[in-house]
């Protein structure tokens, strides 16, 4: 389901930028002309790439505010990470005349070092294998109603956000509730389908949709909708969601760390609102909560503010721990990017072939 048309990963190998120092850190606003920044990702240190849904631009952040446009026209822009010289990044076509939209096409743009590009076409995969097709959502054993008001996991996709890992690259798609493995010649697997959410119905849920009162009170189970992915320093693999509706009407966003033998999900945080990226640096997992207007962190189980940024869209982190983030536009002003940071923080650098 695509539930962030309407609003729309980094390996770490040091401590985060505030896990071990009681003084805030400095949020630094780098550029303010950004549209819908759905995808961060740092290349080394310091450089800086952005993945800019609204434009469909993919750029790179320089260090007087501007953003080089590297790879420009992308349409339905969403998910972004390099590996070395090689980039790859999601695209869907969306079908705006339906509500909610439809999206036609969605896959994985990997651009190797050449120059040329692979495409990965999960949409296809999903028509083909479908993984959460065993899956039932909705209110599958009502209390007092009559029949139940439930379906299938359905047949949609929606690359949302990409992590390089293991030499081939995951995909978060928000529409498959999956986690799909692509090898750099644009081959797909599944590694993993995210378990329903359970949400209890309301008064306020069953007037919106105009279902009978004798469903308030049953346990509705939402479709998860992965919306981020990011691999930690030993290789684990984390990844939020944010639950279909009526999921996404309450704060029931989740972190999971997810076991590539077996594909099994384990819950590490939740009551997020809103998760729409995460991030991780050292023992620290980073999200991006987009109805909660902040950047949260985990550690040990604990969540907790980390730092209050209004249309927080996306996070990201570099190795020596500066975290990344960018916020959405709005009626308040134009999307941005901030750096996070308890140290000096640069902007250098070219990205190109190495």
């Amino acid at each position: 389901i695509v539930v962030l048309s309407a609003v729309a990963l980094a390996l770490s190998v040091a401590p985060s930028a505030n896990a071990d120092n009681s003084r805030p850190p400095t949020v630094k606003e780098w550029s303010n002309q950004l549209a819908a920044p759905f995808s961060l990702a740092v290349d080394g240190n310091s450089r800086v790439l952005i993945a800019d849904g609204g434009t469909g631009v993919i750029g790179q952040l320089t260090s007087d505010g501007s953003v080089r446009p590297l790879v420009s026209d992308v349409p339905g822009l969403a998910g972004l990470a390099t590996r070395g010289a090689w980039m790859a990044y999601g695209s869907s076509d969306e079908d705006g005349s339906t509500e909610p939209p439809v999206i036609n096409s969605s896959g994985l743009n990997i651009r190797r070092p050449s120059g040329g590009t692979v495409y990965a076409d999960t949409h296809a995969y999903e028509y083909a294998n479908n993984p959460d097709g065993g899956q039932m959502y909705g209110v599958t054993d009502p209390a007092t109603c009559a029949d139940p008001m439930s379906y299938p996991g359905l047949l949609d996709s929606h690359v949302y956000a990409v992590a390089s890992w293991r030499g081939d690259w995951l995909v978060a798609d928000a529409g498959a509730n999956a986690i799909f493995r692509v090898t750099d010649k644009g081959r797909i697997s599944t590694l993993a389908v995210l378990p329903p959410v359970p949400v209890t119905v309301t008064a306020e849920m069953v007037a919106e949709v105009g279902a009978p009162d004798c469903y308030i009170g049953d346990t509705y189970w939402a479709e998860a909708v992965p919306t981020g992915v990011a691999i930690g320093r030993g290789g684990e693999i984390y990844v939020s969601t944010l639950p279909g509706a009526p999921g996404e009407a309450v704060s029931q966003g989740q972190i999971w760390k997810i076991d590539p033998r077996t594909g099994n999900a384990k819950e590490v945080a939740s009551g997020l609102s809103g998760p729409t990226s995460i991030a991780v640096s050292g023992s620290s997992i980073y999200a991006a909560e987009l109805f909660g207007g902040t950047v949260s962190v985990t550690r040990n189980g604990s969540t907790k503010t980390f730092v209050e940024l209004p249309g927080a869209l996306s996070v990201a982190a570099s190795p020596n721990g500066t975290i990344w983030a960018a916020t959405m536009a709005s009626e308040a002003g134009p999307g941005t990017i901030v750096s996070i940071s308890n140290r000096h923080v640069k902007v250098r650098g070219h990205y190109g072939h190495r």
